[in-house]
């Protein structure tokens, strides 16, 4: 956790935040050195994402803490060369809807869950770079085209870390069972 050796050019790349422990900016930087250090899975959290209302004041600024923390997480694994042999994943706990939650007015709305569809990005570690996959419709509610299942995420992200999900079983109360279980394919258009 001692960012004293790190040059100010990774400092410029994360912003200034990334000094500050606990900012979003820090545990991304954190993650990178964790990864070059060798370690096989990292799991960053950004609090106070389920915005029910105040979404004019709370949004912008959690965009562009994320926004910058995590381009810069890229592009350091690129110029380190790890971006290749590094997936990132970055999701939240579910969808959320263009619909207004609450009373409306021009400075105070929120947004409700969403059970249909959500969005995520990956990058590095095997997936093809600038590929959007899957649709909804105009009002972000239905999916219209490429539906993408759970399992087929995880078969995706397995396949990705050199697992083939159909053959990675665990025995339970007699049963193998798959982490997919008796779902999931590979999304093709996604692999580079």
């Amino acid at each position: 956790t001692d960012l004293s050796k790190e040059p100010e050019s990774t400092f410029k790349l994360y912003g200034e935040e990334a000094k500050q422990g606990g900012s979003f900016a820090n545990t991304t930087l954190m993650a990178r050195r964790l990864l070059e250090r060798g370690t096989r899975f990292v799991q960053i959290y950004q609090r106070g994402w389920d915005q029910h209302n105040e979404l004019p004041e709370i949004l912008p600024s959690q965009c562009k803490d994320v926004d910058r923390a995590c381009y810069a997480l890229v592009q350091d694994l690129k110029q380190r060369g790890m971006f290749e042999d590094t997936l990132v994943i970055w999701g939240g706990e579910f969808g959320r809807t263009i619909y207004s939650q609450g009373k409306l007015t021009a400075t105070n709305y929120g947004r409700d869950h969403h059970p249909r569809a959500f969005s995520l990005w990956l990058a590095g570690g095997g997936v093809k770079g600038g590929t959007v996959f899957g649709e909804t419709d105009d009002f972000s509610y239905n999916i219209t085209q490429d539906p993408v299942e759970v399992h087929d995420l995880h078969a995706t992200i397995l396949h990705l870390l050199g697992f083939d999900h159909t053959k990675l079983t665990f025995k339970f109360q007699g049963r193998h069972f798959r982490l997919t279980d008796i779902h999931g394919k590979v999304i093709r258009p996604l692999l580079a």
